[in-house]
């Protein structure tokens, strides 16, 4: 009989390593994919475009549940959720990262019996005030089954008690990497401005920033502003829609600006920004992994660790939302040892399907 496997999506990120884990899924020819959308990212530019782009089977549900608060729109996924396990009866559910949509998913199957496959276990920042970290935890501890991406993160769960169904697989980010890198070409992009087309400048510095604590103010961003003023090469910023119009907004308020604002990215546009930018600046955990593999240097706006196991000889640098932090952090030398490969060989996406086959509990 074959396996009916549920993978449960919601935000870039996730629609990224699902792409290349979903090819090796389809080859295997032994497991039946049902791909749930929650809806977590909605703009066309942020979902479907991946979808598209990254060749990802079409999802068979779209939740359509994105907006409000954390509460609501995990509890709205999580009664979403369990109609569509009911309905699609899976022997395992797959989920990927620390988003809303993952914390709902692992709910759902948990309540209802459902082995559980989490990849990116492991993970921890020490910092309960971070959302993600509450799913993160959450989510190891009701998996069936737990997917490391690194040696940190496999030591994180053997420490919480949860070795026995724990395996470092690598990082399945770092395979869509290698995969689509050679795909990515000049990006065409758009002024969130005036619509016109943007050339890309020949040198230039990549930023992209969402998250509450560095956009939910007019200080917090205005100091990132700050500091992209006075860089030497343009700094692009494909602006998240949540914080478009506050972006836009102190932009606008200056006579000039070092910053081209331009409309979200797809995922091989993003790619070709990281891969030949001069230092990328970012709050995104996937982005800071990105530019490990590409070997360019990475300023972390947060006060916590994501992955530490990019800070290793400066290639990632925390600072704060501010002139001075950020501009300190990006005037420190990088260090590159590429012997140094804490996120795997590649392989990963294979090793995920492997391990899902051989200890994922769906007979």
């Amino acid at each position: 009989m074959t396996c009916k496997l549920m993978t449960v999506v919601g935000a870039r990120p996730q629609f990224i390593k699902a792409a290349v884990v979903s090819h090796e899924i389809a080859r295997t020819g032994a497991l039946e994919e049902i791909i749930v959308h929650t809806g977590q990212h909605y703009d066309e530019n942020m979902s479907q475009a991946f979808f598209n782009e990254l060749d990802i089977p079409k999802p068979k549900v779209n939740l359509g549940v994105s907006g409000g608060s954390h509460a609501e729109m995990t509890a709205a996924m999580l009664v979403e959720l369990e109609g569509v396990m009911l309905e699609e009866r899976p022997h395992v559910v797959l989920l990927y990262g620390d988003t809303n949509s993952t914390l709902a998913g692992a709910l759902a199957a948990a309540k209802l019996h459902i082995p559980i496959v989490h990849v990116e276990a492991g993970a921890r920042t020490r910092s309960m005030t971070n959302p993600e970290e509450v799913n993160r935890i959450c989510t190891d501890h009701v998996s069936s089954l737990l997917l490391a991406c690194t040696p940190a993160s496999l030591d994180n769960l053997m420490s919480e008690g949860l070795g026995a169904i724990s395996w470092f697989v690598g990082d399945p980010m770092l395979d869509a990497f290698m995969e689509y890198r050679a795909l990515a070409s000049v990006p065409v992009m758009a002024s969130v401005f005036d619509g016109s087309a943007v050339a890309m400048p020949e040198r230039y510095y990549y930023l992209t920033c969402h998250r509450e604590e560095n956009t939910g103010s007019d200080e917090a961003l205005s100091g990132v502003f700050d500091a992209a003023e006075v860089l030497d090469a343009p700094v692009v910023f494909p602006v998240h829609p949540r914080v478009r119009q506050r972006a836009l907004s102190l932009l606008r308020a200056r006579k000039r600006t070092n910053v081209i604002m331009v409309d979200p990215v797809g995922y091989l546009e993003s790619i070709y920004l990281v891969d030949h930018a001069q230092q990328v600046i970012t709050d995104s955990g996937g982005l800071q992994r990105e530019a490990f593999f590409a070997q360019v240097k990475c300023t972390t706006l947060l006060d916590f660790e994501v992955w530490p196991e990019t800070m290793v000889g400066n290639r990632n640098i925390l600072a704060k939302p501010e002139k001075a932090s950020i501009l300190l952090a990006m005037e420190k030398r990088q260090e590159i040892d590429e012997s140094y490969q804490p996120f795997g060989a590649g392989d990963a996406s294979a090793r995920i399907v492997q391990a899902i086959m051989q200890h994922g509990k769906v007979g």
